[in-house]
This record gives C-alpha cells, sequence and structure tokens, in this order.
C-alpha cells in the first residue's frame, strides 16, 4: 500500500479499493425490537428466486470528499447466466470511476480470477490513468469497502422482500444513502488503520 500511496501522491490520483458483495432474497438475521414473550415474525412467501452481485469503490484522495462508486448485476436464476461480474463489467466501473472523478485512479484490489486475468490485463494496460495494486491475500482488513457491505447488510437486516427486483431498488437506496455521508465512508477507511500521506521514508 505504500507504493500506491507514492504513486497516488505523484500522479494526483485517486485511491479506490474495490471489492464485490452479493445479496439473495433470503434476509439476514439481526436484533430488533418486539412485545416481550412474543418472537417477531415477518410471513414471507418463499417464492421467486435471484441474486443481486454488487462490485463497489471506495474511493478517496487528500483534500476532497470521499466517494463511493458501485454497480449492480441482477441474477435471475436463468439458463447460462453468469453469476458473477465480468471483465467488461469491471472496465466499465472503472471507466465510470474515472469519467465521474476526472483523475488518475490508483486501484487496489485481491487477487480474483478476474481481476487477473489475461483480458482484464490487457483491459489496464490499454488505459495511462489507470494503476493497480493487488491486496496481500486473506486481507479483507485493508479495504474499507468490506465495511460498506457490512453497514448494507445490517441495515436490511430482518428484512423480507417481493422479489429480485425489490431487493436491487432497497439496495441501491441504502447504497445511495452512504454515498451522501462521506464522514461514514472516511471512517471505513480509518478503521483499516491506513493513511492518505505517503510514507516519509
Amino acid at each position: 500500500m505504500a507504493g500506491g500511496k507514492t504513486v497516488a501522491a505523484q500522479r494526483d490520483a485517486w485511491i479506490c479499493f474495490e471489492d464485490e458483495a452479493g445479496q439473495t432474497l433470503r434476509p439476514h438475521k439481526a436484533r430488533t425490537w418486539g412485545r416481550r414473550g412474543h418472537i417477531p415474525q415477518v410471513p414471507v412467501s418463499g417464492k421467486g428466486s435471484g441474486r443481486i452481485s454488487i462490485a463497489g469503490l471506495v474511493c478517496v484522495k487528500p483534500g476532497r470528499r470521499s466517494r463511493l462508486i458501485y454497480r449492480t448485476i441482477t441474477h435471475r436464476g436463468r439458463k447460462k447466466e453468469r453469476r458473477s461480474f465480468a471483465e467488461t463489467d469491471y472496465i466499465a466501473l472503472l471507466d465510470a470511476a474515472h469519467q465521474q472523478l476526472g483523475g488518475p485512479i490508483v486501484l487496489v484490489w485481491d487477487n480474483l480470477n478476474t481481476h487477473i486475468s489475461a483480458a482484464m490485463r490487457q483491459m489496464i494496460a490499454a488505459r495511462d490513468w489507470l494503476t493497480v495494486i493487488r491486496l496481500p491475500a486473506y486481507a479483507p482488513d485493508l479495504n474499507p469497502t468490506e465495511h460498506v457491505w457490512s453497514h448494507l447488510k445490517r441495515s436490511i437486516g430482518n428484512l423480507a422482500v417481493q422479489g429480485v427486483d425489490h431487493l436491487q431498488a432497497i439496495i441501491k437506496n441504502r447504497l445511495k444513502r452512504i454515498q451522501y455521508r462521506p464522514d461514514l465512508l472516511d471512517s471505513f477507511l480509518a478503521h483499516t488503520g491506513l493513511t492518505l500521506e505517503p510514507d516519509s521514508t
């Protein structure tokens, strides 16, 4: 990460931490209020299938408001339907981030197969505004985007949705709330123990 901060400072770039998450129609269990001796219950039909995949970027830069940029894919359980983001999906997210942020990007992400494929490396090499730093294996504690997913899942705990489209609408609503709270994004970064200033050594 030290090298990434140095490159970001030299290029006046944003540091963008990327990660993925998924959410099915089955709600997460969470604490709630209820009458003493009465377990709260919400009836659900159990019908329908589907899943929402999310790829997100927490983007930070000294002196600028922290940003959350994301994309979702809705999976409806159809035959031969891809169940995860493809290289073209990731590069579309990065191109959109570059346009919104208006500057170079130092991308920090893990070694997921799609991240290190030949196709992905070729697309990255074609973008001179993009520098990639890979997180060490099994280091989710260094990625503030992991905390975005934790916060999101807590906010939809015990929520019974009516279908995959309803789930997608709720996820986008919750993520939009986070987008309007740069202080929350800053707290996610602080929780990793990382700083934005390049090392003096």
